[in-house]
């Protein structure tokens, strides 16, 4: 051991493995730091000019579809996209294609729009698949590389052959969806009649066109299945950008005074979310009918992005969207929806007690109020979501967490003896109650997700549930595993009756209760439904369940034999 210790070359070996070990372990240390610090910078500087660009720039780290970019005109699998313009270029190029090309104009600088027209604004390369020529007829895009033109407000395409001096100064006519898209010369022109204190925009064009019917879209990316970002961008390369809204920058207040610039009585809103984001954006109008803009009101759509999309379902705009449908097709579906009332209604929340000086709650209900296990059921799956609302950005997770709740209270049972804590007042009426753990009040036909509550199995003749006939139904259910029988039609709710005014008295205890989704947890008080008011919504009358098709048809015969009574 002692002549090995003293071997030169020994220690020279032992040093050497010392050094290539720590080299083995240190240099990828210093690669991943120095990539991470490049990749870091490299971000700032992409931020930098997203900020300061006039496009409306977004990052991806793969394009959906072959892609090249517009300056360099290579092939690219990552880079930047503009939302409003469609533009496709590679990182290297950024700064280059905001010099070269300007973006989507939502309002015309130049006196030009006075006459109301405006010449293509065309963009070359990554045309749509399967888009055609608007001269040849034939197919556009089939080459790999750059090649061909799109104008950005039309959609129109044109093979780079057919492309000539008289389209770049051919007049726009905005395509297939001009009475919807708010164009930027009428914008330019408004504002200029504003500052000279002038308000007669009835001859302005298109405002004095009869079939010009302005949509606005208003969308919350944290809705559901987080689809929001995605269709705001979709929506921009179709209309104005000026007419989409991201809620989450701008409250909808805000956002719907721009139908004061537009004809009365015309404008259609898109709202991109769920049940509750519909409530918020119709309190928004309610705003406006105080500040006595009733003749700007607009008409309501919806696209439901939510977790249970009820009011959505039962004005046919279906039980959730996962992009099966083009955006091209819900534009469609909204310019033909047909225009019907719905009820609002003021819940009224009234504390018990010697010494209350609160206020009442006050609270606008449009789909369903109710306490028991469903209010349960929300209240724990609001108060989890708050906790981690990074968990809950799937539909199909939403719905599993409500689930394992449900399940747990049919255990558990927390709501128990229901009827022996609450009396119930139909239109001034008390009700003797059955033995119970909920009670809903119903505004609309569906409740839970789906589920036509106040038909049950439809095996009974009672007067079907409208929206808009300024009644309420009222139903009783005996727990959660209850609940659960009702949505796969296996057993009837308990109905307690219908009313124009419903009142609630809580005499004991706390209990879950929800209004449209908002749980809380209330001690003894008194609860008042009354009618409120009227919202204007569109109803669309497109593919229909087995179950909508037999209640409208139940809804028809009911008519029928009303007419022949009267």
């Amino acid at each position: 051991t002692g002549s090995r210790s003293g071997n030169p070359s020994s220690v020279v070996a032992d040093w050497s493995l010392v050094f290539w070990t720590l080299c083995a372990v240190i240099l990828p240390v210093l690669i991943t730091l120095w990539c991470s610090f490049q990749r870091s910078r490299r971000q700032v500087l992409i931020r930098d000019i997203f900020r300061k660009s006039k496009h409306d720039w977004h990052y991806t780290d793969l394009f959906g579809q072959p892609s090249y970019c517009c300056v360099c005109a290579q092939h690219i699998l990552q880079g930047a996209f503009c939302n409003c313009c469609g533009l496709r270029v590679s990182e290297g190029c950024l700064k280059k294609a905001d010099q070269l090309f300007l973006c989507k104009e939502i309002m015309m600088r130049s006196n030009g729009g006075a006459h109301g027209s405006m010449p293509h604004h065309w963009i070359r390369g990554n045309v749509p698949l399967c888009s055609c020529c608007m001269i040849c007829k034939q197919q556009c895009g089939t080459q790999p590389k750059l090649c061909d033109y799109r104008c950005v407000w039309c959609q129109c395409t044109v093979h780079d052959e057919c492309m000539m001096d008289c389209l770049k100064t051919e007049e726009c006519t905005f395509g297939e969806f001009r009475d919807l898209i708010i164009p930027p010369y009428y914008l330019s022109t408004i504002n200029q009649m504003r500052k000279d204190k002038r308000t007669n925009y009835e001859n302005v064009v298109p405002y004095c066109r009869k079939h010009w019917m302005p949509i606005i879209i208003l969308a919350n990316t944290r809705s559901g299945n987080n689809m929001g970002e995605t269709l705001l961008g979709e929506f921009k390369i179709l209309l104005n950008p000026v007419q989409v809204f991201d809620l989450s920058n701008i409250t909808p207040a805000k956002a719907l005074q721009l139908c004061t610039l537009l004809p009365c009585n015309a404008v259609r809103v898109l709202v991109c979310g769920g049940d509750g984001t519909v409530g918020w954006v119709l309190d928004a109008i309610d705003e406006m009918k105080i500040k006595g803009q009733e003749r700007y009101i607009p008409q309501v759509a919806i696209l439901p992005l939510g977790t249970g999309n009820d009011l959505s379902n039962t004005l046919g705009w279906g039980a959730g969207y996962a992009g099966e449908v083009p955006v091209e097709q819900i534009l469609r579906n909204v310019t033909e929806a047909d225009g019907i009332k719905l009820d609002r209604w003021k819940v009224q929340v009234t504390n018990k007690g010697y010494y209350n000086l609160r206020k009442p709650k006050v609270f606008t209900m449009n789909n369903y109020f109710s306490i028991g296990p469903d209010a349960l059921m929300a209240l724990n799956f609001h108060s989890h979501r708050e906790k981690t609302p990074s968990l809950f950005s799937s539909r199909i997770i939403n719905k599993a967490v409500y689930f394992f709740y449900g399940t747990k209270d049919c255990l558990v049972q927390e709501c128990k003896d229901l009827n022996k804590k609450v009396e119930l007042e139909l239109d001034g009426e008390r009700i003797e109650l059955p033995s119970l753990e909920g009670i809903i009040v119903l505004n609309i036909g569906y409740w839970g997700g789906g589920c036509r509550l106040w038909e049950g199995m439809g095996d009974e003749p009672y007067p079907l549930a409208r929206h808009d006939d300024g009644l309420l139904e009222v139903v009783g259910v005996h727990g959660s595993f209850h609940c659960a029988q009702i949505q796969v039609k296996l057993a009837n709710p308990v109905r307690l009756g219908q009313a124009h005014t419903v009142r609630l008295i809580l005499k004991s205890s706390k209990m879950p209760m929800q209004v449209d989704g908002e749980p809380w947890a209330q001690g003894p008080c008194t609860v008042t439904i009354t009618h409120k008011t009227h919202a204007l919504m569109l109803y669309h009358s497109g593919e229909q369940t087995d179950d909508e098709a037999s209640s409208m048809s139940e809804q028809d015969h009911v008519r029928e034999q009303t007419d022949e009574d009267v």
